[in-house]
């Protein structure tokens, strides 16, 4: 089945109202790597590596709306302390990463930034296993991934996510949103991938129910639903920081290739 066309949802009025791009930056935290990856000629995107256990896997995290990847200096080293690689990227506007978001763009560089990934790890002799993570607006590029590049990954893990476009379909036509909306559900629920859900009980931004129901929709037989009672859609580290780090030690043990 050829790819959806969702460059509906790039027109400017949309795209200036639903990024919310910030060029904070922060000095490369001791024992990590900073990263340019060329997503087109002259087009390159800031991105973050935390490396720890060489023969680990590594997680490639999307982040949510308005974050940056110095927003994680303090919380990648608890990814390291569950024996996880952590390696993460700022979308194009955000952080140093050059150009402007899209929708479009986010998926597309996803591709590149998975490609460069790999071949980071197996110049330096890591572990080929990635999972790949997204949290909220980072489960677009994180689905894109799962669903067309399968075969190059672990796993996918879902925090604070939804199987919607959410306000990328604001301002479109009622016909044309449903349309893409549907596109969109049908290639989060054919992921097969192992898949963990993470999800605040009292999140008002993405309600619970609809992550309840895209749980249900996967059909992958290795699938689990965390949630994380009192959290909403911000808060779940805070809220419930051991279960949250419990819950992807256990994932990644269970679906990584090379067992420790």
């Amino acid at each position: 089945m050829a790819p959806t066309d969702f460059s509906a949802l790039d027109r400017p009025e949309v795209s200036q109202n639903s990024f919310y791009p910030r060029r904070n930056w922060t000095p490369t935290p001791t024992g990590a790597e900073d990263h340019q990856v060329e997503v087109e000629p002259g087009i390159t995107l800031s991105c973050r590596f935390f490396p720890c256990n060489p023969a680990r896997p590594t997680l490639l995290f999307f982040y949510g709306n308005g974050e940056t990847i110095g927003d994680y200096d303090q919380i990648a080293p608890i990814y390291n302390q569950v024996d996880l690689n952590f390696f993460v990227v700022d979308y194009r506007g955000y952080g140093q990463s050059q150009g402007s978001p899209s929708f479009c763009s986010m998926q597309s560089d996803a591709h590149e930034v998975l490609s460069y990934l790999q071949r980071h790890l197996e110049a330096s002799g890591r572990s080929p296993d990635i999972f790949v993570m997204g949290r909220s607006m980072g489960r677009h590029p994180a689905f894109e991934l799962a669903s067309r590049e399968a075969g190059n990954l672990a796993g996918l893990i879902v925090e604070s996510g939804r199987p919607t476009l959410g306000q990328f379909v604001y301002g479109l036509d009622e016909d044309t949103a449903e349309k893409l909306e549907e596109a969109y559900r049908q290639m989060v629920f054919g992921v097969t991938l192992p898949v963990l859900v993470i999800h605040g009980e009292v999140d008002t931004l993405a309600p619970l129910h609809q992550a309840v129901e895209m749980f249900h929709a996967f059909t992958s037989p290795a699938k689990r639903l965390l949630t994380i009672p009192r959290a909403g859609h911000n808060d779940l580290l805070f809220v419930g920081l051991n279960e949250y780090f419990s819950a992807i030690y256990e994932f990644v043990n269970n679906n990584v290739s090379n067992q420790i």
